[in-house]
């Protein structure tokens, strides 16, 4: 790993940060209050949460090849370097740390090392042709991440999961106003034309959720939680050999539904034309009645 990537992982207060707004940390989160036994159960959560801490604690293998694009952008460069990467990096081991409590059978370690042997190659081809375009997949992301992030602070049961992402959300949307203005900066030099930006934002969308697994990092958590954890946490599960429910079939449509089908009035018809219908069918019954 790059010195510069490995100098920036325990860096919290490097470059001129104002001293009027102090980062937050791991201490500031109350670790001590998670209520385990509101998310213990859920097992979408777990998957949220620990495929986010995943993600998030991998920011590195890619960050060393996004510092050499802009390699003579010393501006672009030294945010990513002071701020940006230590940030991130921090979300990652702030949501382990959480996984870890809320979730403590789940053994993380071997989860990520499944992870970066899947995602190490991608991070080498990940970057886009131009400086302005990476900045536009990089806004992108920073807003998938923000959105993300804001979803699980609204929906979480667990009240420390709410402080945490919160937490994340604000950092995210800093990021993303960062990567903005570099973008509007590049944008200025490159001029790129929008048949070129949107096909970056699609290709940076689809990472998020394509048909490859090392896109997914919830691919990597296949065998946590196992049977045994999920029986401690009283979760149902199928019988053994329980099959699932074959799809209902309907029979076919007769000739008679068909000429029914075929004979009720439609929109295109003229009110003259539905008027017309109506009144042939009242006529045999009003001369019955005469």
């Amino acid at each position: 790993m790059d010195s510069r990537i490995s100098a920036a992982h325990d860096t919290r207060t490097i470059g001129d940060r104002s001293s009027a707004r102090r980062h937050w940390s791991l201490e500031d989160i109350p670790w001590h209050a998670i209520q385990h036994d509101a998310v213990a159960r859920n097992k979408a959560f777990f998957y949220l949460v620990a495929s986010a801490s995943l993600m998030e604690s991998a920011t590195d293998l890619y960050t060393e090849n996004l510092i050499d694009f802009f390699v003579d952008d010393k501006e672009v460069t030294s945010w990513l370097e002071h701020y940006w990467l230590p940030e991130e990096l921090q979300h990652g081991r702030a949501l382990r740390r959480y996984v870890e409590i809320a979730w403590p059978e789940f053994d993380w370690e071997p989860a990520f090392r499944r992870f970066v042997e899947e995602f190490r190659p991608f991070c080498d081809v990940a970057l886009e042709a131009s400086r302005s375009l990476e900045m536009a997949s990089r806004c992108v992301v920073e807003m998938g991440t923000a959105s993300y992030y804001t979803t699980l602070s609204r929906g979480s049961p667990e009240p420390v999961l709410s402080v945490l992402t919160r937490r994340i959300v604000e950092d995210e949307v800093r990021h993303y106003k960062h990567f903005y203005r570099f973008f509007r900066k590049y944008r200025g030099m490159e001029s790129p034309s929008r048949a070129a930006v949107i096909p970056a934002l699609w290709r940076r969308l689809r990472m998020s959720g394509g048909r490859r697994q090392l896109h997914r990092p919830q691919a990597c958590l296949h065998r946590p939680p196992s049977r045994r954890f999920l029986r401690s946490r009283s979760i149902p599960q199928p019988a053994p050999g329980m099959r699932r429910p074959r799809p209902r079939s309907f029979p076919a449509r007769d000739e008679r539904a068909n000429a029914a089908e075929a004979a009720r009035p439609r929109s295109s018809d003229t009110a003259r034309g539905a008027a017309a219908r109506v009144g042939a069918r009242a006529t045999p019954r009003a001369r019955k009645l005469t």
